[in-house]
């Protein structure tokens, strides 16, 4: 290799650089989606509004970022839609910040709702774009997924304090991250708009592999939400511990849904994705029976921890598996594996909560017992994209 090459290497940052942005874009993003259910509560005691305009809010969100999605894929696909990811942050910091300062009810779930149409833009061209700046390396790419779960992560603790010294209102403080990502993407795009269009990615799209692989998807975002709703239920109630310990048990498994999820690229890179993803649809079973067979208060914790390391092994490999099977349809694979199929997952949350009523908080974690079965079958279908 020449001087000349060296530099011209050294020069061009690696993947892993380049990933650096869409993670931090994707948290940010995300960050509006997990405040929701952190604010709702609040409009419930300072606006007294009632259980069910509450679960309205909630469906106002999900509605807004998962019905639109496949939408703005076939948009980032079909035109050079990169500015798409930079609005659609800048929408969802927008929508959920200006919630807290309407009025009436009306506007606060127009409100919501935009931030959620703000998501389903996000998605589908982020995940387009990050997808080139990854290449093949799905290790590159798990950053990307993991910036959602650190947004997911991070938004109860940083929405509470602020929520219960000011209120409703202290939504408007969130507003500062939207617009700087905003800009930070926008920039981006036109930069890479002036330097040309990226060429198109050839091949033939396989329908059949990328169903089995949304309905892993919808299985795995199912058991997410259900574990992230009833986790600190099945402390307090079951195992009749503290708040303080059941807060430990869902950090512990939002915390390994974030390494799991860097982890599972990591182990793409060496095993295949088609791989990776039956690993951690396996291996998410005996997690959570141990989570509900443990007697205790303190030795089911790293059974919660394995569970959300479990369940997410397969979700960075999920959004480039995707982008595999329909390689002349990138953004349409994002927004539908990160956005579509999360949220169809987060519908299950109401069943589960009438087997709650009925059972106890336990009997919807043993509800969950389903899922990996049903996920191991659905990939059984995968094919090596190769």
């Amino acid at each position: 290799m020449t001087i000349t090459q060296q530099r011209t290497d050294a020069s061009v940052p690696s993947a892993w650089r380049r990933m650096r942005l869409w993670a931090v874009a994707h948290a940010v993003d995300d960050l509006y989606q997990g405040l929701v259910p952190s604010v709702v509560p609040y409009f419930v005691l300072d606006r007294h509004y009632g259980y069910v305009a509450a679960s309205g809010l909630t469906l106002a969100a999900t509605l807004g970022s998962s019905i639109p999605q496949p939408f703005f894929g076939v948009i980032a696909d079909r035109r050079n839609a990169g500015w798409m990811a930079g609005a659609g942050a800048g929408l969802a910091g927008l929508g959920l910040s200006i919630a807290g300062l309407m009025p009436g009810y009306a506007t606060v779930w127009c409100a919501i709702a935009l931030s959620g149409l703000g998501v389903a833009m996000f998605h589908p061209a982020a995940g387009k774009a990050a997808r080139l700046d990854a290449g093949d390396s799905a290790g590159a790419m798990s950053l990307f997924a993991a910036g959602g779960s650190v947004g997911f992560f991070l938004a109860p603790a940083l929405a509470t304090p602020a929520l219960i010294a000011l209120g409703v209102p202290a939504t408007g403080l969130f507003l500062p991250p939207a617009a700087l990502i905003c800009f930070l993407l926008l920039r981006k795009h036109r930069r890479e708009a002036a330097r040309g269009t990226a060429p198109a990615r050839a091949g033939r799209d396989r329908w059949g592999p990328f169903a089995a692989l949304t309905g892993i998807e919808v299985l795995r975002s199912a058991a997410f939400f259900g574990l992230n709703t009833f986790i600190e239920l099945y402390w307090i109630r079951h195992l009749h511990a503290s708040r303080g310990l059941a807060g430990v048990a869902l950090t512990g498994f939002l915390a390994g849904g974030v390494a799991g999820t860097l982890l599972g690229g990591r182990i793409a890179d060496r095993a295949g994705a088609v791989r990776t993803v039956q690993l951690g649809t396996a291996v998410t079973l005996p997690a959570l029976a141990g989570l509900l067979l443990t007697p205790g208060q303190l030795a089911p914790l790293p059974f919660a921890l394995a569970t959300g390391v479990a369940l997410n092994i397969p979700f960075a490999v999920l959004v480039k598996l995707g982008q595999d099977y329909l390689p002349t349809r990138p953004g349409t694979a994002a927004g539908v594996t990160l956005g579509l199929g999360v949220s169809v997952g987060g519908l299950a949350a109401p069943l589960l909560g009438l087997i709650a009523v009925a059972h106890g908080p336990r009997g919807a974690l043993l509800a969950l017992l389903v899922v990996p079965p049903l996920a191991c079958l659905c990939g059984t279908l995968l094919r090596d994209p190769d």
